[in-house]
């Protein structure tokens, strides 16, 4: 018999493989663990319990999947921006913005409450936020649906559609308004909008889809925000004829002007296509047939003659649109038609919009990726060069001279074949992290000139957590504070993520799970019940002197109907009490004087909700018409979904007389566990078989809070005689977990 104490104070290796549980002399081995649920891993070796997440609000049609893009237009006016059914809605601070304001003049008692408000202009759908009641107080601080709309009068019903019943509430007095959810209609159906892509400048950002014309969203205040189709000058055209095909203009300036092809050369889809003519250029406007076309004239022409001298735009209903954008040195750079999928379209120096090519250093340029497959250009990534990912493998382009990007020195070389996947890459520094093209792998594509003569090399970052992403991923966004945590999504909607530190060698994955629960179909697997909230969007907006912050939907059940909301992760550092402790998902908080029921709680209307109470856990409670009744008054409360976080340790490896102790019987009897800020922790041999470590002494009041710890917690290990030696670690109540370390010990018996 050996006597032991191994010594687990890092998890910086993060969740590894099962496959790994062989290697047990590998560094990677040592800090890694077989299960990390709903924790996250510190860049410095620890673990904390992910926040939970607070409920903001239900996307306008949760019939439909929809997407979050961010929108930062300075570091004190960030956004987020929900797009769903071609309507895009804005969040801002955690809340909905809200728009056009209607006074309420009076209310009813009545089933359903009927609203007076002169004129109001409402429809029956809308969405609006009720406040400043006077009297009717119930009503305040929530969203409705309009219903049964007249002219001076509407109902209002809950996000279930139940019409809202004031027989019992407090008689109305004065005041109100219903405040609209401000939304502005866009080009994009549901179906599209994860195919956008984006980039912005200030208060304008570009967004392209392959079936869509290119549009500008200029934001001028808080609630509003502006689509437009821009203008771009001369361009970008296709290759100049070379057949013996003219076209015949019939005037040199004006606009309903006929332009005539000796040969079939129109479709129906070229309205609003370029037309590059000799001395300036025009767009369709009407097709008449396959020879004949109207035109407008932009920059007047040279001659009203035939001529092969021209040339048709590059972006039309009929070759599709860039599928890809970014900025680069001053440049607005647009890629991938539908027709031209290895092309990339590079605007003048300094002036986004036009597309004048030329042979100056500041004019515009065209340049195709050579390559002997047609490999769809999937993303561009700026740093200090710009990295090009296509299905077929990834690219980086460079000059001739090393110099800025001109017309005659650009260069675009290959680097690696492993080819990406049409999900949009994060930028960590000067470091591209994209998904290889079967889903399942995130790669790092960085400049390795030191260390591998080809210059830039695509590191697998999955390799010791291929089992984390199995299954394939579809979104990713990136968390630089308070640790860099890389966010993605996994295609049976749970959450996966990557503590990443490169400067450490810290890649550490971790899985989590949003609370709740979701029956039917999702994607393309096929209808089951899922023990768990599927997260379908994520984006992360940074702060100017907090935390960054990260936005997700989340499909559930609720009431027997799929629900979509929009959640935001709380802050890591949730304070020194457990008072501001905030460990659940959909919640909402509670801030005031003495209160005795925990109301607004609609969204989770039938669902079984944990909490604290002033800093101590209070019983489940079922929500029943928006509201719990607490056990005892509140000044402080946090209610929502409850989540269990979990670490589960690699079999231990700590050595015995004659060599390992692996497949040997082993007994733990007693753990030190070092821990943070943490109450409330259970501790076993595996996930059935936990104890719970008591914190609260006998002379703490039930009702009061107890004090974080910070330290170490010796307790008996209640585990048997084994081979198989893991350590769960888990919390399980709304209250916060950080564990640094574990110190087991144990006799490890040698057969």
């Amino acid at each position: 018999m050996a006597r032991s104490a191994p010594n687990l104070s890092s998890f910086v290796a993060g969740e590894v493989s099962p496959r790994l549980e062989g290697r047990t002399e590998l560094d990677k081995y040592r800090a890694g663990a077989s299960e990390l649920l709903n924790m996250v891993v510190h860049p410095h070796g620890g673990v904390s319990r992910r926040p939970g997440t607070e409920f903001l609000g239900e996307v306008k049609d949760s019939s439909v999947k929809t997407r979050l893009i961010p929108f930062q237009f300075k570091t004190t006016d960030t956004y987020i921006l929900e797009f769903g059914d071609s309507v895009m809605r804005v969040y801002r601070n955690g809340g909905q913005v809200l728009g056009a304001s209607k006074t309420i003049t009076a209310i009813t008692k009545a089933n359903p409450v009927v609203l007076t408000s002169n004129g109001h202009g409402m429809s029956n759908g809308d969405e609006v936020f009720v406040s400043t009641v006077g009297g009717m107080t119930e009503l305040n601080g929530r969203n409705y649906k309009v219903a049964s709309v007249t002219t001076n009068t509407f109902s209002l019903t809950d996000m279930f559609g139940t019409a809202i019943n004031s027989t019992n509430f407090t008689t109305y007095t004065s005041g109100g308004k219903a405040e609209l959810i401000f939304s502005v209609a866009t080009p994009y159906p549901a179906a599209k909008v994860f195919d956008l892509r984006f980039v912005q400048s200030a208060d304008t950002m570009y967004l392209v889809h392959p079936e869509y014309a290119p549009r500008t969203l200029v934001r001028t205040d808080h609630n509003a925000w502006t689509f437009a189709t821009p203008t771009f000058i001369d361009g970008p055209y296709l290759d100049v004829n070379t057949t013996t095909t003219t076209l015949n203009p019939g005037a040199t300036s004006g606009t309903g002007v006929t332009l005539a092809a000796s040969a079939s050369l129109f479709a129906s889809t070229d309205v609003g296509r370029l037309v590059s003519l000799p001395g300036g250029n025009a767009t369709i406007t009407a097709f008449t047939d396959a020879q004949n076309v109207t035109i407008t004239i932009n920059a007047t022409l040279s001659a009203a003659t035939a001529t092969t001298n021209w040339a048709l735009g590059a972006w039309s209903d009929t070759t599709g649109y860039p599928s890809s954008v970014t900025f680069f040195e001053q440049r607005l750079v647009f890629a991938a038609t539908t027709n031209e999928p290895q092309t990339l379209f590079f605007s003048k120096n300094g002036d986004y919009q036009n597309m004048t090519a030329g042979t100056n250093d500041n004019d515009a340029l065209i340049y195709q990726i050579a390559s002997n497959q047609v490999n769809n250009i999937r993303y561009m990534s700026a740093t200090r060069v710009l990295t090009i990912g296509t299905s077929g493998g990834e690219y980086v382009l460079t000059t001739t001279n090393d110099g800025p990007v001109t017309p005659t020195n650009a260069q675009i070389r290959k680097y690696s074949n492993y080819g990406t996947a049409n999900v949009e890459p994060v930028q960590v520094a000067d470091v591209t992290l994209f998904l290889q093209r079967a889903k399942r792998k995130v790669r790092e594509f960085k400049y390795a000139g030191e260390i591998n003569t080809s210059g830039y090399q695509a590191t697998d970052l999955t390799i010791l957590a291929e089992h984390i992403t199995e299954g394939g991923m579809s979104d990713m966004t990136y968390q630089q504070e308070p640790d860099s945590i890389v966010w993605m999504i996994r295609s049976d909607g749970a959450l996966l993520g990557m503590t990443y530190r490169r400067e450490e060698q810290v890649i550490a994955w971790h899985l989590h799970k949003i609370a709740g629960t979701y029956t039917g179909t999702h994607g393309s697997l096929a209808s089951a019940t899922y023990a768990y909230g599927l997260v379908e969007s994520i984006a992360s907006l940074p702060t100017e002197d907090s935390e960054d912050e990260l936005y997700m939907i989340v499909k559930r059940t609720i009431n027997s109907v799929t629900k979509r909301y929009v959640e935001r992760m709380k802050p890591f550092d949730f304070g020194d009490t457990s008072t501001t402790a905030f460990f659940v998902d959909s919640g909402l908080t509670y801030a005031g004087g003495a209160a005795s029921s925990f109301t607004n709680l609609y969204h989770l209307e039938g669902q079984v909700v944990s909490g604290l109470v002033n800093g101590a856990t209070h019983p489940d409670k079922t929500v029943a018409s928006g509201l719990i009744t607490l056990d005892q008054n509140a000044t402080t409360a946090a209610f929502g979904l409850n989540y269990t976080s979990r670490v589960q340790t690699l079999r231990l490896e700590s050595g015995s007389v004659d060599g390992t102790s692996q497949g040997k019987i082993k007994r733990i009897h007693s753990i030190t566990l070092r821990l943070h800020e943490t109450i409330g922790v259970e501790v076993g041999s595996s996930t059935s078989d936990v104890d719970r470590i008591p914190f609260r002494t006998s002379a703490m009041a039930m009702s009061a809070a107890v004090d974080l710890f910070t330290g170490d917690k010796e307790v008996e290990f209640r585990g048997g005689f084994e081979e198989d030696d893991k350590i769960v670690v888990q919390q399980s109540q709304p209250l916060p977990l950080t564990l640094l370390a574990i110190y087991p010990r144990l006799n490890t018996f040698d057969k």
